[in-house]
C-alpha cells in the first residue's frame, strides 16, 4: 500500500506539500498540486479515513525535531524540554532531521498526520513552507537555535554574535593578529551571526577581515577537519582559529594533531558550544558556552503557553552566551 512518502517521492515534492494538497490548503503552487494529484492517482494512494475520523482531538505528544542528534548541544537542550513537558502533562518524541531538509519535511508531515500537540524545531535549512504549514494547521510551534525569516512563531535563540565577538576578542588579546574563522553554512542564521561577531571583533581591534582566513563548512566534524586542512595547505596558516561550533572544533583540532602542530603554541583555538570533555583533554579547550538547558526549558514553556492560549504575538527570546577560557587559547 502506497504511503504519503511514496507519493512525495513520485511527485518530487516534500511529504508536507503532499499533506497540504490532500488537506485542501490553497497556498500551494498549482503545478505542484497537479503533480501531487497525479501521483496520488498513479499510485492508488488512499488515506485511512477510519483512523482519521477516530482522531477527535490532539495527542498529548510534542515532537522535538533536532538538526543533528549526534551534536552534544542538543542533549541538555532536549532534557530542558522534557522536564517542562513532563510537568505539563506532555510526552516528547525526538526526531533527528540529520541536517536533511527532506527528512525534516517528512517529520513535519508525520506531526501533522498524528496531530501532535506541539512541535519544537531546530531547522535544518532556511525553507519556511513546511513550518508555516504547521502554523496554518494551528499546531503550536517553537523554533530554537536557528532563526527562520518569514515564520511568525515563538523563537528561542542565543546571542551568537556576542559569543563570537568574545571568542575573537580573547584571541586578539592573546597577541594573535592572523585569526581564522571556520564558519558554518552560509544560509543558517547561527553561522552568519557568529561570522558577524568574528568580523566585528577584528574591526574593533583595527584588524582587517581577510577572506583568505575564512572557511565555510557544514557544522560537522569532517567539515572542521577539511576547513583546517585547507587553511594549512593553501598558505593561509593562522596564528589562531575560531571554530563556529563544537563538532567543527573537534575536527579542526584533529587536523592540527595529525599535522604535528601544537595547541596553543603553534595555533590557538576557541570553539563555540560546550563540549562535555573540554576540561579533560590537554590542553583544555576554550569554548563559548550556551545555556543549552535553558534554551530547551524556555522553548517548552513557550510551547505549553501557546497550547493553552494560542492567540497573541510571537515571542522572540535571546539568551546570553559566555566565554570559558581554558588552555587551548592562552599563550
Amino acid at each position: 500500500m502506497a504511503t504519503i512518502y511514496d507519493v512525495a517521492r513520485h511527485a518530487g515534492v516534500s511529504a508536507a506539500t503532499v499533506s497540504r494538497v490532500l488537506n485542501g490548503h490553497v497556498k500551494v503552487d498549482p503545478a505542484l498540486a497537479e503533480r501531487v494529484t497525479a501521483a496520488v492517482a498513479q499510485l492508488g494512494y488512499r488515506r485511512n479515513a477510519v483512523a482519521r475520523n477516530l482522531r477527535t482531538s490532539q495527542t498529548s505528544l510534542w515532537a522535538v525535531i533536532v538538526s543533528d542528534i549526534e551534536n552534544p548541544f542538543f542533549t541538555s537542550m532536549v532534557r530542558g524540554i522534557e522536564d517542562v513537558a513532563s510537568s505539563a502533562g506532555f510526552s516528547v518524541v525526538l526526531c533527528n532531521s540529520d541536517e536533511n531538509p527532506e527528512k525534516e519535511s517528512n517529520y513535519i508531515a508525520a506531526a501533522l498526520t498524528e496531530q501532535m500537540a506541539g512541535v519544537v524545531i531546530s531547522p535544518s535549512s532556511n525553507h519556511v513552507d513546511d513550518v508555516n504549514l504547521l502554523l496554518e494547521s494551528e499546531c503550536p510551534v517553537v523554533v530554537i537555535d536557528r532563526e527562520l525569516q518569514g515564520v511568525d512563531a515563538d523563537t528561542v535563540l542565543v546571542d551568537n554574535a556576542h559569543g563570537a565577538d568574545l571568542a575573537t576578542t580573547h584571541l586578539i588579546e592573546q597577541g594573535n593578529t592572523r585569526i581564522a574563522c571556520i564558519a558554518g553554512p552560509r544560509w543558517l542564521s547561527t553561522a552568519t551571526q557568529r561570522l558577524d561577531g568574528y568580523a566585528h571583533a577584528l574591526t574593533q581591534a583595527g584588524l582587517a577581515v581577510d577572506d583568505d582566513l575564512i572557511r565555510y563548512a557544514d557544522f560537522r566534524e569532517r567539515g572542521g577537519y577539511d576547513a583546517m586542512s585547507s587553511l594549512l595547505d593553501e598558505g593561509a596558516a593562522p596564528q589562531a582559529v575560531f571554530a563556529a561550533n563544537n563538532l567543527m572544533t573537534i575536527g579542526a583540532m584533529e587536523c592540527l594533531v595529525q599535522r604535528g602542530l601544537a595547541v596553543p603554541s603553534d595555533v590557538a583555538i576557541v570553539g563555540f558550544d560546550s563540549i562535555p570533555w573540554a576540561d579533560l583533554i590537554r590542553p583544555t579547550l576554550t569554548t563559548v558556552a550556551q545555556p543549552t538547558y535553558e534554551v530547551g526549558r524556555r522553548a517548552a514553556q513557550l510551547l505549553a503557553r501557546r497550547s493553552s492560549t494560542p492567540d497573541g504575538p510571537a515571542e522572540r527570546v535571546v539568551l546570553p552566551t559566555s566565554l570559558q577560557v581554558r588552555g587551548s587559547s592562552t599563550r
